[in-house]
C-alpha cells in the first residue's frame, strides 16, 4: 500500500490531506472520506487505509483548514475541546465543501493512480451530510455514498442536502444508530420521503444497540458489531457501482 500527505490547492487556500491506494499496478476509484467533527487526524488515516485496501484510491481531507491546523486529543475531551469542535464544526457550510470536493477531484484528475470517471465517497456524523450534496452537486460521476450516523441531512436552511435529490444519480447508504439524537424518526422519515419522491437509488438500516459514533474504533461507544456490518454494506456497494467503472488505465468499461 501506498500512502502520502499532500496539499490540495482549493478556492480559499491549501488544504491538507492524506491519501492512500494499492501498490500494485493500475488506476483506481476514487473515495473521498468526509471527517466527522472531531476532524482530521490517525483514525481516520487508518479508514482510508482500509478503504484503500479493498481496491481503492481514498482521499481524506482536513476541512478545517480555513481556520487552521486543529488537531484535538479526544482521549482528553472535555468541555472546552467540546466547545471548541462544535465551533470549528459550525464554520463550515454545504458550499464550501461542495468547493472543496471539486478541488479534490481536479487534484485525482491529474493524479495517475486515481480514476474519477465513477468516484464514491463515505461520511461520518458532520461528514455524513456531504455524500449527499456531492451526488446532488456531482450527479454525472459521483455514483455511490454512504452516510454513517450523518446530521444536519435534513435542515430548514436553503441548502438542506436533502433538497437536492432531484439531481441525484448515485446510489447511497444511510446507515443510523439507534440510540442517535442527532437523527430522530421524523428526519429518517422526511428523508426517506424526499429520496423516494424522485427516485433516488437508496438503502437506509437503523443499528441495533447502537449510539452515534459507533464506527469509531477508539471511542467508548464503539460498537464492533454495527461497524463491521456498516464496513460491509459500504464495501459491496461501493464495488457493485465503482469497481465496474473503469479499466486498468481509468478508462470507462463497456
Amino acid at each position: 500500500m501506498i500512502s502520502n500527505t499532500v496539499n490540495v490547492a482549493t478556492r480559499d487556500g491549501s488544504m491538507e490531506a492524506y491519501y492512500s491506494h494499492p501498490d500494485e499496478a493500475g488506476n483506481f476509484p476514487a473515495v473521498i472520506v468526509y471527517m466527522d467533527a472531531p476532524g482530521y487526524r490517525e483514525e481516520l488515516k487508518g479508514f482510508a487505509r482500509r478503504i484503500a485496501d479493498n481496491g481503492y484510491f481514498c482521499l481524506l481531507p482536513d476541512m478545517y483548514y480555513r481556520i487552521g491546523s486543529l488537531r484535538f486529543r479526544l482521549s482528553h475531551r472535555d468541555a472546552a475541546m467540546s466547545h471548541a469542535i462544535n465551533a470549528a464544526r459550525d464554520s463550515l457550510n454545504q458550499e464550501m465543501v461542495m468547493s472543496d470536493t471539486a478541488a479534490m477531484l481536479a487534484w485525482l484528475v491529474g493524479h495517475g493512480r486515481a480514476s474519477t470517471v465513477k468516484w464514491g465517497c463515505i461520511g461520518y456524523c458532520l461528514g455524513g451530510a456531504f455524500p449527499l450534496s456531492a451526488a446532488g452537486t456531482f450527479p454525472d460521476s459521483m455514483a455511490a455514498g454512504a452516510s454513517l450516523y450523518g446530521t444536519r441531512l435534513v435542515t430548514d436552511k436553503t441548502d438542506s442536502p436533502h433538497l437536492l435529490a432531484k439531481h441525484m444519480r448515485a446510489e447511497l447508504y444511510l446507515g443510523y444508530a439507534n440510540r442517535d439524537k442527532g437523527t430522530p424518526p421524523e428526519l429518517i422519515s422526511t428523508l426517506a420521503g424526499t429520496l423516494d419522491k424522485h427516485g433516488v437509488i437508496y438503502d437506509a438500516e437503523i443499528h441495533p444497540n447502537a449510539l452515534h459514533g459507533f464506527c469509531f474504533p477508539e471511542r467508548g461507544v464503539y460498537n464492533w458489531e454495527a461497524a463491521e456490518r456498516a464496513w460491509g454494506r459500504v464495501f459491496t456497494l461501493f464495488a457493485r457501482r465503482l469497481q465496474n467503472a473503469t479499466d486498468a488505465k481509468g478508462r470507462a468499461s463497456s
